[in-house]
């Protein structure tokens, strides 16, 4: 099964950039989108199933232009999630599951932290988040949350390690994702290539691209539970619809 996970930063504007074209020559079996920026019926959706993927769901939120997830597959799931049910965690449309035998795959947009207040609510959302998790894999254990989860790791994950005072790279967002894993599951990244410095996000001032000056934000994580089927993780970085770019992640299941 071949997975992919991207932050498009507007679907919309990712269409217009050769979207469709990428998503047939890269060929997953699913994908996950972050930040589409748009409601389903804003969307010409022959453009996905004309690709392949007739089963596609979409978790906008309630604010028009803002966040919101998505998942396409080339398969029906046995089972739809959209949120959490937790009110304050979905009004931002950042959560969406679909369910197969054998592996759970999430599409997850952590907040970003710009500000005091949004940080305040990323820390609140990380913290109900992983008490989500922590009760969902008892009835689904092999899980795949892939998405933005807007935190380096490592300093191997960022360009510049001395950012310790930015959102992202803080202490606490890097204890909480350290947590994360150590609660049973895999950065399937670092899992493979666990000395390989590259990045999934550039922000679009002073030629950050170009100069390599990343930040690696998205993420593959597998539930220990499955650990054995990982067969490749990479990040694509040649495609470039957004800031970000996607990552992928092959399991035998």
């Amino acid at each position: 099964m071949k997975i992919i996970s991207y932050n498009v930063n507007g679907v919309r504007a990712a269409l217009n950039k050769g979207f469709i074209e990428w998503l047939i020559s890269a060929n997953p079996d699913v994908i996950c989108l972050q930040e589409i920026k748009a409601l389903k019926e804003q969307l010409d959706l022959t453009l996905f199933e004309d690709a392949g993927y007739n089963y596609h769901y979409w978790f906008s939120a309630q604010k028009k232009g803002y966040s919101g997830v998505a998942i396409l597959c080339k398969t029906e799931p046995n089972h739809v999630e959209y949120g959490t049910g937790i009110e304050s965690m979905d009004f931002e449309g950042r959560n969406l599951r679909v369910d197969f035998d054998g592996v759970s795959i999430m599409s997850l947009y952590l907040p970003s932290g710009t500000n005091d207040a949004r940080l305040g609510h990323k820390l609140e959302y990380m913290s109900m988040f992983q008490a989500y998790i922590d009760q969902l894999k008892l009835e689904h254990p092999n899980l795949v949350i892939c998405g933005d989860y807007n935190i380096c790791h490592e300093e191997i994950d960022i360009h510049n390690p001395k950012m310790k005072g930015v959102s992202g790279f803080l202490p606490v967002e890097r204890e909480w994702i350290g947590d994360f894993i150590a609660s049973g599951f895999i950065d399937s990244f670092r899992f493979v290539n666990p000395e390989l410095q590259q990045y999934s996000w550039w922000s679009y001032r002073a030629n950050a691209r170009a100069n390599n000056k990343g930040w690696r934000l998205d993420y593959a994580m597998v539930s220990e539970t499955i650990q054995e089927k990982i067969k490749r993780a990479v990040i694509l970085s040649d495609a470039v619809h957004s800031d970000h770019c996607p990552i992928l992640l092959e399991l035998e299941i």
